[in-house]
């Protein structure tokens, strides 16, 4: 375990989330994204017939993004296996509202405006993120063949992302000599 020993604690709950990358035949990509919770004890809940058991799931929720390389959103999906409420799988249909959007830096507030917390759902929403990171890592070698093919005229979007692709960081010099702002 990377991290230093806890003090004594009790788990109570548990969030997982998985995200998938892939390729298209269309040249479009999906990025795939589910989201997991879960309690280590049971507890009440009157739309899910009167308990939910420790470890059965209190959300599970899926959402399928389909991109093309510059990160404009073509078409987005949402299903909803558990929910705590009986009117949270309504939330699904205003995913759809962010068809159209590109991912970029910024992009979470045009989110919030088309998808507001009234017609939401607070999870699918929280998923974005971790779907934009998967897209940008899925989709990265193609970008990166792209910017060779272009002989880097324009500096990598990649950079400045990280410490470690600062334009001031060895890593920099390294790899994009000409892109490299640091000292000599």
């Amino acid at each position: 375990m990377p991290l230093s020993q806890p003090v004594e604690r009790e788990h109570l709950h548990t969030r997982k989330v998985h995200c998938h990358g892939y390729r298209r035949v269309d040249d479009l990509w999906d990025i795939e994204a589910y989201l997991e919770d879960t309690k280590t004890q049971p507890f009440a809940n009157e739309y899910r017939g009167g308990e939910i058991l420790p470890g059965e799931p209190i959300h599970g929720l899926y959402l399928r993004v389909t991109l093309d390389l510059n990160f404009v959103i073509h078409g987005i999906e949402a299903a909803s296996d558990y929910t705590p409420y009986g009117i949270c799988p309504s939330a699904a249909k205003a995913m759809e509202k962010l068809k159209g959007i590109k991912i970029r830096s910024g992009w979470m507030s045009e989110v919030r405006e088309r998808v507001g917390a009234k017609i939401g759902c607070t999870h699918l929403l929280e998923l974005l993120g971790p779907v934009a990171t998967t897209a940008y890592q899925t989709m990265h070698p193609t970008l990166m063949e792209k910017a060779e093919e272009e002989n880097f005229q324009h500096k990598p979007k990649i950079l400045d992302t990280c410490v470690a692709l600062s334009t001031d960081s060895p890593v920099v010099k390294q790899n994009w000599p000409q892109f490299y702002t640091g000292k000599n």
